[in-house]
C-alpha cells in the first residue's frame, strides 16, 4: 500500500483539520471562561502576543473551529460512504456537505448557548450588550435566540440526513424484493 495515495492524503487532511477544530475550540471555550469569569476580555490572550485581545482571539478561534470542524467532518462523512469502485454524485457531495454543515452547527451553536446562559446566571446584564466589539450589532441575547434557532435546524437536519443516507432507496428495495407469486389458473 502506498503511502502517497490520495485516500492517505485526504484522510491526513481530516485529522489534521480536527486537531486543529479541537484546539480551536478549547481556545474559544477559554475565552468564554475568561468572559464569564475573569477580569476583562480587553486584556491580551497570550503576553506574546500584547495586540490580539482575549475576545478578538474567541472570535477567530470560533471561526477557525467552524471552518475546520466542517471540512473534517465533510471528509470522513465522505471516506466512509466512498466505495473503491464508484464516484459521489455532484447530489450525493451536497448532501454531505449540509450534513457536515448540520452536525457543526449543531455542536458549536450547543456551545454559544451554554457560554452565553452561564453568562446570564453570572451577569445577566451583559445580555443587552453587544457580543463582541468587533461589531456593534448583535447583543449577546440575541446571539443566544439565534444560536438556539440554529441548533434546533442544524439537529433536525443532521437526524433526517443520517437517517436517510442509512435508509435503502425505494429503487434497491424493488430490486430486491420477490417477484409476485402468480395465483392464476391451477
Amino acid at each position: 500500500m502506498r503511502t502517497n495515495s490520495p485516500g492517505r492524503q485526504r484522510l491526513a487532511a481530516e485529522a489534521a483539520l480536527f486537531g486543529l477544530g479541537y484546539a480551536a475550540v478549547l481556545i474559544w471555550a477559554g475565552v468564554c471562561l475568561v468572559a464569564s469569569f475573569g477580569p476583562s476580555l480587553a486584556s491580551p490572550y497570550w503576553p506574546a502576543i500584547p495586540g490580539l485581545r482575549t475576545d478578538t482571539t474567541g472570535v477567530i478561534a470560533f471561526a477557525v473551529a467552524a471552518i475546520s470542524l466542517l471540512v473534517s467532518r465533510y471528509l470522513q462523512l465522505r471516506r466512509r460512504r466512498e466505495a473503491p469502485s464508484t464516484r459521489q454524485t455532484t447530489h450525493g457531495v451536497r448532501l454531505l456537505v449540509v450534513q457536515a454543515a448540520a452536525e457543526t452547527a449543531a455542536v458549536l451553536c450547543t456551545g454559544v448557548v451554554i457560554y452565553l446562559s452561564l453568562n446570564a446566571v453570572t451577569h445577566p446584564d451583559t445580555l443587552r450588550l453587544q457580543l463582541t466589539h468587533l461589531w456593534p450589532w448583535p447583543s449577546e441575547g440575541t446571539v443566544r435566540v439565534i444560536a438556539l434557532g440554529v441548533c434546533l435546524v442544524s439537529v433536525a437536519a443532521g437526524r433526517y440526513l443520517r437517517a436517510a443516507s442509512r435508509s435503502p432507496s425505494r429503487a434497491a428495495l424493488a430490486q430486491n424484493a420477490p417477484a409476485p407469486v402468480s395465483r392464476g389458473a391451477e
